[in-house]
This record gives C-alpha cells, structure tokens and sequence, in this order.
C-alpha cells in the first residue's frame, strides 16, 4: 500500500542526503556520475505563514537573551549572513576567512529521523558568505582552541548542534531566547528571512542577495521576497522622477 505524500522539505533533505552519498561514490570511481544532481520535477515549497522579518534592534535583544556565546553568535551569524540552520551548523572552523571576512559554505549537516547526515548545501551550490566586521571577534573566540576541522558551532560534547524546536509546547533554548526577549514565536529559519529584509533595507541589489542565500537564481529571490522589493520600486520610481526633474524634462509640455 502506497504511504503519504512526502513534504517538499522532506524529499529535499532526502535528495540531498542521496546526491552527498553518490558524490561519495563518483569520488571512489563507482559510478561515473551522480544523477541526484540537477534533478528535475522538484515539488515547491509552500507556505501559507506570514513571514517575519526582524529589526537590527530584535536581532541584537534576542541574541542578547540566548544563554551562551555560541548561542548569541549563532542568532547573529544566521540573521546577517543567511545560512540555513544546517550550513550554519556544518560549518567547520577552515572554512572562515577572517582576513576577508568571508565563509565558505562548503556542507549541509541536515538532521533526519534523529541523525545529522552531512552532505552538500541544498541546491548544491557551494558559496561564499561576506559577514559584517562585527562578527569577526566573537567567530575568532569560538574558533580559538580548535583545529581547522572541527565544527564553529558544537554543542559541549564537540558535536553538531540540534535543530532548536519552537513549535508550541516544546522547549530549546531558542524558544527560551525568545521568550526572555519578548520576540513573538518564530523559528531559526526566520533569521534567514531577516537576513535578507537588513540586505535589502540596506541597498544590496537582488544579484547580491541572491547570492548570500544560495538560490538557484536571481528570479527565484525575487519570488521568494517579491514584498521586500516593493519599497525599492517605489524608490526607482522617486529617483526616476527627480533625475528627469534635474533634466527638465517638465519643459516638454509648457512650450
């Protein structure tokens, strides 16, 4: 008997499960290639939840509320940067470059059924993050002590951090950073809406943000986060009517 259908989510985190185990086997010479990757006829993510977007200021008071550093410095490296929990997570300490101030998103550890399997980053697109200077003190603190390969973020045993829950009715410290700081429910996936609502704000264009977060393509961040760009319409629109303005373009029609 057929089961349920699968959750986009679910078949993504399954393919990329796959698509890590076959680049495994391409490196040992076992097959010639890995069909996982660019597979076709994905189902979409959907999503009826408004999104939610924080301030500077949000950011900084529940980051201010988390109960350890590596917990502060997670929020912040996920609502600047725009790592997925799972990049974030699977992020060792030689893939930061502190002369630059770039990371290097190399994996994935995605968890599934109770096990963290490491793999590529979802749309296996390997990229290069650029994080505020602000950061780079308190990455260095994390990764002082520590060999070029173990994790940023690890819990105190040295292994990969769980996926904080915030549904209702359970507990995390993410969901006690929240309450402390008086921030309505959301989850870590929502810092990396947040990290582009302070890109956009900020004046990146969406080539730009397109590459912070990994999307297949600049059309696909445009559809993603076609309510953040809405202001910036209106400001070409300003711009625009000013530059004509200065042109004289009004003398046209007063002749």
């Amino acid at each position: 008997m057929a089961g349920s259908p699968r959750s986009a989510t679910v078949v993504y985190r399954a393919l990329g499960v796959l698509a890590g185990i076959l680049d495994t086997a391409v490196r040992d010479g076992r097959i010639p290639r890995n069909v996982a990757r660019g597979a076709q006829n994905l189902p979409t993510k959907r999503s009826e939840k408004p999104r939610r977007y924080l301030t500077h200021d949000e950011v900084v008071r529940l980051a201010e509320a988390a109960s350890t550093p590596t917990y502060r410095t997670l929020i912040v490296v996920l609502a600047y940067c725009g790592l997925r929990w799972s990049e974030a997570i699977g992020m060792y300490v030689r893939d930061i470059n502190f002369e630059r101030d770039r990371i290097q998103v190399n994996r994935a550890a995605v968890e599934v059924e109770g096990r963290i399997v490491v793999g590529a980053p979802k749309n296996w697109e390997r990229r290069i993050v650029p994080f505020p200077e602000f950061l780079e003190a308190p990455l260095r603190e994390l990764c002082d002590g520590k060999g070029p390969d173990d994790l940023v973020f690890a819990d105190p045993d040295c292994n990969h951090l769980r996926r904080a829950k915030t549904s209702l009715g359970t507990t995390s410290w993410f969901s006690a950073a929240l309450e402390r700081s008086g921030i309505e429910r959301l989850t870590p996936h929502d810092l990396r809406h947040t990290a582009a609502s302070l890109a956009i704000s900020s004046g990146a264009n969406v080539k730009a943000v397109h590459r912070m977060l990994g999307h297949k393509s600049a059309a696909m961040t445009l559809d993603t986060y076609a309510d953040l760009f809405e202001d910036d319409l209106a400001d070409v629109a300003a711009r625009m009517n000013q530059g004509g303005l200065d042109a004289d373009v009004t003398r046209l029609w007063s002749v």
